[in-house]
């Protein structure tokens, strides 16, 4: 086993070790994390091989390069110590190669003539290549950790100095290529690029395997993951939001705009307590943002009163179906409802060990903060969080357990549980009722009203 470090991009934090973790599962590579820290966008781990290291970053989004870890120190004597006691051996492999030193300074700055004296200071090193700053055989990086506000201040030193060669680049540039500016069709609640594609990282999206999204929308996620090789398919209960105008601005149309309509599997109008999709376990993952139930309260097709004032409707539906201007009748939903039928329809199809990725939100209140829902047949893999003003939005990933990993006794209480009940969309969703009081407490508003 060697040391690397990975260089990652300073954004989505708590999203970045999920995602590096779980292509090691993809890869199949044995992966141990030595150092880590979220305040930071070096990462210290240890793998079998350069060719695991290559293959670990090679779909990474989140980070930006891999390098062969040759040193850590907080001062630039002890990193020159290590340098020489720990790497000697591998000196002649680089000593007639072409070669170039970079300075990542993270939260720092250097003048040119204290880059131009750091990389002097490795002069120790016996390489009598070529210095080609374009295209050379071998690229070394001197990485500094500066303090945050270490600039205003006028810090003399860095807080930890990292020397490594390069191994590989990641596909970060992916996300200009599924950039939604560029997209053809999307709508208000499409997913960014960035986030879709980690999202179908962390969910192990990968050829040979089958995604589903039961909030598809316009097709974000199912892209990515065909992105990445797997055969996307998606519902909705808006047939309007896959249909589009038709062409080039509609679901389909997304997927043949990036050339990945044969990874297109079939995309139909339901919604989850009413899907035609037959509970066998056959999805290695589901991904999905469902409805928040902000905009407008949450719904499900179906009627609220269907024995008295809506009997209308039943029988309206029973003769007009089949028509293309048919709107089905939709009644109040629960949010936490929502969210438990996801965690069950996940149990029931997913295969042993396939993954659930979906986004939910929450308060930054630790008062009103909405718990991780739990379900017996679901293990929580990781929960990443999104932070805005005063909510957050987090991206909670669970593995289907194989069924000898399962509590039966907690399963069946599970079943025996009641689904909540409710009149309107307020009532049925804490989130919808906290976004509009501007996630005020009871005790605040009390506070307010007394003053």
């Amino acid at each position: 086993m060697m040391e690397y470090l990975i260089r990652f991009s300073q954004s989505h934090e708590t999203f970045r070790l999920a995602e590096i973790q779980s292509l090691a599962i993809v890869e199949g590579i044995d992966l141990e994390v030595i150092s880590y820290s979220e305040e930071s966008p070096f990462c210290i781990v240890r793998l079998p091989s350069e060719d695991a290291a290559r293959a670990l970053v090679r779909r990474s989004v989140l980070t930006q390069t891999i390098h062969e870890h040759w040193g850590t120190a907080e001062t630039y004597d002890e990193l020159h110590a290590i340098v020489k006691r720990d790497t000697a051996h591998l000196w002649p492999q680089y000593k007639e190669a072409s070669f170039k030193v970079n300075i990542d300074a993270y939260q720092g700055s250097r003048s040119g003539k204290q880059k131009l004296d750091l990389i002097n200071s490795f002069a120790y090193l016996p390489f009598d290549g070529l210095i080609l700053l374009k295209s050379p055989d071998q690229e070394f990086t001197i990485f500094e950790q500066w303090e945050f506000d270490a600039m205003p201040r006028n810090l003399p030193d860095p807080l930890k100095v990292h020397f490594g060669r390069l191994i590989s680049h990641s596909v970060r540039e992916v996300i200009k290529t599924y950039d939604l500016k560029k997209r053809t069709y999307i709508s208000t609640t499409s997913m960014d690029s960035e986030l879709a594609l980690v999202t179908a990282n962390i969910a192990l999206a990968a050829p040979g395997k089958i995604f589903y999204d039961p909030f598809v929308g316009t097709g974000s996620f199912p892209i990515a993951c065909a992105h990445f090789g797997a055969l996307g398919f998606g519902s909705d209960i808006d047939g309007r939001s896959v249909r589009g105008e038709g062409g080039k601005r509609s679901l389909k149309g997304n997927f043949e705009q990036y050339g990945l309509e044969h990874l297109l599997g079939s995309v139909f109008v339901s919604d989850l307590t009413n899907s035609p999709v037959r509970r066998t376990r056959i999805f290695d993952g589901i991904v999905c943002d469902p409805p928040y139930g902000v905009r407008e309260g949450l719904k499900v097709l179906g009627c609220r009163d269907p024995e008295n004032k809506d009997a209308w409707l039943v029988e309206k539906g029973k003769r007009w179906y089949r028509k293309p201007t048919f709107v089905p009748p939709k009644k109040a939903y629960s949010f936490m409802a929502m969210l438990d039928d996801i965690l069950d329809f996940a149990s029931d199809t997913l295969v042993d060990n396939g993954r659930l990725s979906f986004w939910m939100p929450t308060a930054n209140d630790q008062e009103q903060e909405m718990p991780v829902p739990t379900h017996p047949c679901l293990s929580v893999v990781v929960v990443c969080t999104q932070v805005f003003n005063r909510w957050s939005r987090r991206l909670i990933t669970y593995r289907r357990l194989p069924e000898s990993e399962v509590d039966m006794s907690a399963l069946e209480k599970w079943k025996q549980e009641e689904q909540l009940n409710g009149h309107t969309a307020d009532d049925l969703n804490a989130f919808r009722r906290a976004y509009f009081k501007g996630f005020r407490t009871e005790q605040t508003d009390t506070d307010v009203g007394s003053g």
